[in-house]
């Protein structure tokens, strides 16, 4: 499928560095059902264009992204079909972002919840705002972290801390997801994207093959855990919609 633009994720250029932009600021930048078929969808295109040599990805506003929105959340729990289009959607886009081959930087300028913080952490690198946090919730409205946190943040951090963080679905301040691995540092918030941006400029001088193949090799180690965890994962999260747990949250949101 080609990517079909939609005014919910931006594309810029800035010479060889292109900005992707979550621009869908009055949800927090919640992955609406086009912006998640771009995103699986522009890393094919950005891939196959010679003129991209690098690429910044952030959100509009003060979020970075809240993950999934509570419409399609509903949908997913009433529609079987629409919940296994979506969870194979999610395997994709972590599948897509794994084989990008261009470095990506990660401008995390607001909090990155759930989806949005599996695809903040699936960046290259990653600066966050000093004011900001990391959060994956999945199990705190009853659902399996299967489509990034289980698969990716035991690569990153130790298996307790990552345990501790996706059991209890607490927030991760700026600071303490650098500690932990899940970003490289922090920035002043008003400097953030000029940061990254120069960053990402910087990697698109490096001489493409090389640090294209030294991601690709490492990536492998990612990749590997898609395929071993990833089915697992999203398989389980697919039949958290029949428990209680679920339903209970699925009132809860329809009465807000």
């Amino acid at each position: 499928m080609p990517y079909a633009p939609t005014p919910h994720l931006l594309v810029e250029t800035d010479g060889p560095v292109t900005i992707l932009t979550l621009n869908n600021p009055e949800m927090r930048n919640a992955f609406l059902d086009d912006m998640h078929e771009a995103m699986q969808e522009i890393w094919m295109h950005l891939s196959a264009d010679h003129s991209v040599r690098a690429v910044v990805l952030t959100g509009t506003g003060k979020a970075f992204s809240g993950g999934g929105n509570i419409p399609d959340f509903i949908r997913s729990y009433e529609d079987p079909d629409h919940r296994r289009l979506s969870l194979r959607g999610a395997k994709r886009l972590m599948d897509a972002m794994a084989e990008f081959p261009k470095p990506i930087v990660a401008a995390v300028n607001g909090p990155a919840v759930g989806l949005g913080c599996s695809v903040a952490v699936s960046c290259d690198l990653v600066l966050i705002a000093e004011s900001t946090f990391m959060a994956d919730t999945h199990v705190n409205i009853g659902l399996v972290c299967g489509d990034g946190g289980a698969v990716m943040w035991p690569l990153m951090m130790s298996l307790l801390k990552a345990k501790e963080y996706l059991l209890t679905g607490d927030r991760i301040p700026a600071a303490e997801c650098v500690a932990l691995g899940l970003a490289n540092r922090t920035v002043p918030d008003a400097d953030l994207m000029k940061e990254a941006v120069a960053l990402a400029h910087r990697l698109a001088a490096q001489p493409p093959q090389a640090l294209q193949e030294t991601k690709r090799a490492l990536n492998m180690h990612l990749q590997a855990a898609i395929a071993m965890v990833g089915p697992f994962a999203l398989s389980a999260e697919a039949e958290s919609f029949g428990t209680d747990d679920v339903r209970k949250a699925i009132e809860k949101f329809k009465k807000m």
